[in-house]
């Protein structure tokens, strides 16, 4: 479940204030919203635990092997260009762009949008509000983005300039040439 508490409009958290906020309340998973809004995230259940895990070692596998870029998991803060500072389930950023981030910029909310980014839904959440999550990463320079839903056994497929392409029952996805090589099985995620 996520919830969003709603801030007077005058009220805008510096990065630094957010970072704060964030470190005193490490039992939540929290973003703040280009519009000054606190998301707060419930943790997963079990199920999804687990199916972000098979996700994210797959990913991590494929990034670990190739050396084209850095792959994050889902307590990794993005500070997009339209303000919101944003955590995908999991992501992964060109090597040439991480590259050219300071070690300071390096160590906090990394001050731009991924390459590439997955929603896994969860039993918890509204899949319309992640589906505005990834429209919102797409404004922002993403370049691959996938929501996996598992209880539909659906997958959405985001690419810059082109409407979603929406799979029934996939088995695998293709990283396509934002990823070269990457294949991920969804066996163990639908299941």
């Amino acid at each position: 479940m996520t919830v969003t508490l709603q801030l007077p409009p005058n009220l805008q958290f510096s990065d630094e204030e957010f970072a704060q906020i964030v470190a005193v309340n490490k039992e939540l998973r929290l973003e703040l919203s280009a519009e000054g809004e606190l998301i707060i995230m419930s943790p997963t259940g079990g199920e999804t635990g687990n199916r972000n895990f098979d996700l994210l070692g797959q990913i991590w596998f494929w990034s670990n092997q190739n050396n084209l870029g850095k792959a994050f998991d889902s307590s990794t803060g993005f500070k997009l260009p339209n303000g919101a500072t944003r955590s995908p389930d999991a992501s992964w950023v060109r090597i040439e762009r991480w590259d050219a981030l300071t070690p300071e910029q390096r160590k906090k909310f990394i001050p731009l949008c991924p390459d590439f980014a997955v929603e896994l839904v969860s039993e918890t959440d509204d899949v319309e509000d992640t589906k505005a999550k990834m429209a919102e990463y797409l404004a922002n320079g993403l370049q691959l983005g996938w929501l996996i839903n598992p209880k539909d056994q659906q997958v959405i497929i985001y690419r810059p300039n082109l409407a979603p392409d929406v799979l029934q029952f996939p088995t695998s996805l293709s990283g396509e040439d934002v990823l070269p090589g990457l294949v991920l099985n969804l066996q163990q995620i639908f299941t």
